[in-house]
């Protein structure tokens, strides 16, 4: 089992955006000196939900900084870049790191992004599984061009190569953030691991693993490749002495900034949006993650990585808000936590 912890920079009411990406590089940095396993960079933009346009920019300042924990994006919003641009930054990242660099993509959602970045809307709705297969083809092949709907172009070599013999793999890892069935069979098709929201439970967790499989061996995927697959769950963890000290913390804080910052997503066509209730869903992520004491929160994992055969957790640290809880939160993770599941 492999624990790291998902940062996205979130901007709380009364802060300023230059006060949550600090938090967001120090914590990072604690989670190394901590002994997690990795740390997963959201991206957003123009909301104060995450403060971090560029996860592969972040990620390659935490890669600098850092020696030994795996850095990875949660996700780049693949419909809003180029491919090809994206597949030489993480090429770039996996050599440069000595392969500790994980490239999780995404299809986002109908925000106003598509229309700022010049996409549009079909590259969202239509264009994400000929992006993710020129993204991978890049990441894996010497040479590359491409003809299809939205990209066209002369075949070129992929320079750097990020499968040669500077690191023992082929290139940087793939995951495929999933929400829905047709996302989950494009990543099994693909051989690639997914990354399950922290909004949903243990259950659905189980079922879209399951899903994953049945899609993977009807692609021809081997036995052994299926086995393999680490799939990433996201969730938010929050330590105290007493489980309702660690309840109490992130109800007082989160809901002010989920407000604030799921408000503050635009549609690009003026479709409409429900918003889940902030103090409920906070309430729901209590619920569902490791919220409480360190044994109770081990528990927690463990029971999660039974349940759903998922090996590796993304962990929202920051939801007290304060930067100096936040540390405090990461180093009780790797302190009174990742022993009881080593």
């Amino acid at each position: 089992m492999r624990v790291g912890s998902f940062v996205l920079g979130a901007q709380f009411p009364g802060q300023g955006q230059g006060e949550a990406l600090h938090r967001a590089v120090r914590s990072a940095e604690v989670a190394e000196e901590a002994g997690l396993d990795s740390v997963w960079l959201a991206e957003h933009h123009f909301v104060p939900y995450g403060t971090c346009p560029s996860a592969v920019t972040l990620a390659a300042l935490l890669l600098g900084r850092t020696h030994r924990i795996r850095v990875g994006t949660a996700v780049s919003v693949l419909p809003t870049v180029h491919p090809v641009a994206l597949g030489e930054q993480a090429a770039l990242l996996h050599l440069t790191s000595g392969g500790r660099f994980s490239l999780g993509v995404g299809r986002g959602g109908p925000w106003v992004d598509l229309e700022v970045f010049g996409s549009g809307l079909a590259a969202y709705e239509q264009g994400f599984p000929e992006s993710l297969d020129l993204l991978v083809r890049w990441l894996r092949e010497p040479s590359v061009g491409a003809d299809g709907e939205r990209f066209r172009f002369r075949e070129v070599p992929v320079v750097p190569r990020p499968s040669e013999a500077l690191t023992d793999t082929e290139g940087p890892e793939v995951v495929v953030a999933c929400t829905s069935p047709s996302t989950v069979r494009l990543a099994a098709e693909r051989g690639l691991p997914m990354l399950l929201g922290m909004h949903v439970g243990d259950e659905e967790k189980a079922e879209m693993v399951a899903l994953w499989r049945r899609h993977a061996r009807a692609a021809g995927r081997s036995e052994d490749e299926i086995r393999a697959a680490a799939h990433v769950s996201a969730g938010v963890c929050q330590i105290a002495d007493r489980r309702t000290d660690a309840v109490e913390t992130l109800v007082k804080a989160m809901p002010g900034w989920l407000k604030q910052g799921l408000d503050a997503h635009v549609t690009v066509d003026g479709r409409a949006r429900s918003m889940r209730d902030p103090v409920a869903y906070t309430e729901l992520l209590c619920g569902l993650h490791p919220v409480g004491t360190p044994r109770l929160c081990a528990d927690r994992l463990a029971a999660t990585g039974e349940r759903t055969g998922i090996s590796r957790f993304a962990l929202l640290v920051e939801g007290s808000g304060d930067l100096a809880a936040t540390e405090e939160n990461v180093r009780r993770l790797g302190a009174e936590v990742l022993p009881h599941l080593r």
